[in-house]
């Protein structure tokens, strides 16, 4: 078991969450006590899992969160961008990095139902 820090879909994660804080300081004020704050927890909680997930016996019900916590980012990023909360480049670099995570977090848990259990 790697640490948790090593993990490429750790260090893709804290990127995103660097992405986010950088995007969520030029927010308005009260939008960045409400969908700035919403953003930014829901990275910190993708973070969260991606240990839970590192450290757990059963890696599946974790990997499927972070699938869905990465859902509920793209739906809040999009909406901050359409409202026009956060520019559209930074917008297309947090789906990038959003993409990534769900792609390595399937392909995790397709890996863990596949490898015997030690």
């Amino acid at each position: 078991m790697a640490l948790h820090q090593e993990l490429p879909i750790y260090k893709v994660a804290y990127d995103l969450l660097a992405l986010v804080t950088n995007a969520r300081r030029n927010m308005p004020r009260d939008v960045k006590q409400d969908l700035g704050k919403a953003i930014s927890k829901e990275c910190v909680r993708v973070v969260v899992l991606i240990f839970r997930a590192n450290v757990a016996h059963e890696k599946a019900p974790h990997l499927l969160e972070i699938v869905e916590r990465i859902e509920v980012v793209n739906l809040l990023l999009r909406l901050s961008r359409d409202l026009r909360f956060i520019p559209t480049k930074q917008y297309g670099a947090a789906i990038a990095l959003t993409t990534s995570i769900g792609k390595q977090a399937n392909g995790w848990r397709r890996h863990s139902a596949s490898t015997p259990a030690t």
